[in-house]
């Protein structure tokens, strides 16, 4: 008679599950501005290590990847040696027996192709390119460039005032990417290998809750130069008020009824309430820009009439018009886009959705605020329908989250099919195909495919179509202004010779994205426009950053933000994240390792800020 017993990790397996654990902590924070050269040696040494050996692919041609690598990374190398890194690595691609050898040369082959450049820099001038300079992670990963150890450090002092004002030099909607930004520079925080990221966007609203009124720094002399800004969301705010600080005199021409952009008739006010977003806006006008709202380009005034009035013209935009699902039954009573819904919430028109069955058809952050929005207008049941798997949302994780606490449901591979009506032509059920995980796209997400199953009939009355915006661009095409793809090509340098002046950007650029990058973009575009003027303005702030402390700083938990809970929330439109305690900012804030100090060139030491 056999015994069983019950199989317990010995310490040597619990102390390589730690150290995997570490590994994995500091691939999460890898900075930018690595070789990626020593990063691709660095994973194969990995991958070899975990190999069985079983196979020749791995036990043999892993290691001899790795010593051609090596040969590259000392300056010994070729271009024969590329060539042959590039041949192994696809030879084992293709005879490994397992994942890990056919990942691993997957991975040198990508970088071979994808950074062939820093191989031939490395064989031929003996140095790599990425090792100009190391920027710090959180500010390289913030679009916008922002001094974010900088205001950390300020906020640790209590110095509310100055960390705005150090903010604002990169970025003049503080308040609300306090509230909404996605916070991409939190992606490879340093912290990470100690514990987890700093919350620094919780830290930068503490800083805008508690620094009162500050005043934008004065503007420079005026130039004499005129600019039209086309768009008055955050991109086309962002480059007025950079380029009002600058001298030039600013006028902002708005379709819409007010400014803002997908800020106010994107956003709900439960996440970015309008007095705060009217905040950034009052410091952004006081810098002397003249506003015009109520204006659309190409019925109200002609884009030549702009050129033939201003030395310069930035398009910014955005991503306003609807998408279509392209489904029968699209055009019936009851179908309404998110734009449409957001915008009349933005104007203070609120859709009635009493005792209304909801489905939003999307799985971003729009379909999410669209989702949460009709629970706060009284919708009886929302369902939000995805045709991909709940993983592969791009909406935020947080944002899921909240629209399932707050009662939603979320039916995820399941596409539209059809839309059915009544007599009266009203909405009574959305179709949808169920869906089984496919292969990977292009962008690394499986695709759906239809599965083996009949189609769902989902019951509603109201359907919210969140697939993404497009861009209005016919008014500027007759201009002569080139689009490619449904957005204006920013890159097409000898369509725009023929426009001399005009410059565009943001999501009428780029396709819809973040607040942040249209910040950025607007900031930079303001740069090209004052070179185009003939002028070199910097922008500078008089903030003196303070010196590290010599703290001790030992392994801890993240601070998060709460939130006022679902059952209070979902029945109106006030702000649902309560922001943090002033013990909660001061233990959060000195969590940060100081890398504009420690370990990288481009930030050390007290400086003026400027760009």
């Amino acid at each position: 008679m056999s015994r069983l017993s019950i199989i317990t990790p010995n310490k040597a397996q619990t102390v390589v599950e730690g150290l995997y654990r570490d590994v994995e902590r500091r691939i999460i924070a890898s900075p930018p501005g690595l070789c990626p050269v020593d990063m691709a040696a660095a994973f194969l040494k990995l991958c070899h290590a975990q190999t069985c050996g079983k196979c020749v692919p791995c036990r043999v041609g892993l290691g001899q990847l790795q010593v051609l690598l090596e040969r590259v990374l000392d300056g010994k190398g070729s271009e024969e040696d590329l060539q042959l890194i590039e041949k192994t690595a696809r030879v084992i691609k293709n005879s490994a027996d397992c994942a890990i050898g056919t990942e691993a040369a997957e991975m040198v082959l990508r970088g071979v192709l994808g950074f062939r450049d820093d191989y031939l820099e490395h064989i031929h001038n003996k140095r790599c390119l990425f090792n100009i300079y190391q920027p710090v992670p959180c500010v390289a990963l913030c679009p916008a460039n922002v001094d974010i150890p900088g205001y950390i450090a300020l906020i640790s002092h209590e110095r509310y005032a100055d960390a705005v004002r150090l903010i604002r030099k990169d970025n003049p909607f503080v308040t609300s990417c306090a509230m909404v930004c996605e916070h991409p520079c939190e992606a490879r925080c340093r912290r990470n290998m100690v514990d987890d990221a700093i919350n620094i966007r919780a830290l930068k609203r503490y800083a805008v809750d508690h620094a009162g009124v500050v005043p934008v720094p004065p503007c420079a002399e005026p130039t004499g130069k005129k600019v039209a800004i086309l768009g008055g969301g955050p991109g086309g705010l962002s480059a007025a008020y950079y380029l009002a600080l600058m001298g030039h005199h600013v006028e902002v021409f708005e379709k819409n009824k007010k400014l803002g952009g997908m800020l106010r008739y994107g956003i709900p006010s439960y996440r970015l309430p309008r007095e705060r977003l009217d905040e950034d806006l009052e410091a952004i006008l006081s810098t002397g820009i003249t506003v015009h709202t109520g204006v659309e380009v190409g019925k109200d005034v002609t884009l030549p009439q702009i050129k033939d009035a201003f030395d310069c013209i930035y398009i910014s935009i955005g991503a306003q018009s609807d998408k279509k699902i392209g489904i029968e039954g699209e055009d019936k009573r009851g179908v309404m886009s998110a734009v449409q819904m957001l915008r009349s919430i933005g104007d203070g028109a609120l859709p009635d959705f009493r005792k209304k069955r909801v489905v939003v058809v999307g799985g971003g952050n729009v379909a999410m605020d669209c989702t949460r929005s009709a629970k706060r207008l009284g919708a009886e049941s929302v369902t939000c329908v995805y045709r991909r798997r709940k993983v592969d949302m791009t909406a935020l994780p947080d944002e899921i989250e909240g629209a399932l606490g707050e009662g939603c449901e979320i039916m995820c591979m399941h596409a539209p099919l059809r839309i059915s009506g009544d007599e009266d032509d009203n909405v009574t059920a959305l179709w949808a195909q169920p869906q089984i995980v496919g292969p990977m796209d292009s962008g690394g997400r499986p695709r759906p495919m239809p599965a083996d199953a009949p189609p769902v009939r989902i019951p509603c009355d109201i359907i919210i179509v969140a697939i993404g915006q497009g861009i209005e661009t016919q008014p500027f095409e007759e201009y002569g202004v080139p689009i490619k793809r449904g957005v204006i090509d920013a890159m097409a340098s000898s369509d725009f010779e023929n426009i001399d002046g005009v410059f565009a950007g943001g999501d009428c650029v780029t396709g819809p994205a973040t607040v942040i990058r249209a910040i950025a973009a607007g900031k930079v575009a303001a740069a090209n426009i004052d070179e185009y003027l003939g002028f070199n303005h910097q922008i500078t702030v008089d903030v003196e950053i303070p010196p590290v402390r010599l703290n001790v700083m030992p392994a801890g938990g993240r601070v998060n933000t709460t939130e006022r809970s679902a059952g209070e929330r979902n029945h109106d439109f006030n702000l649902i994240e309560c922001g943090l305690t002033h013990e909660e900012a001061m233990q959060e804030s000195c969590r940060c390792l100081r890398c504009d100090h420690y370990g990288y060139g481009n930030f050390k030491g007290g400086r003026v800020e400027k760009w």
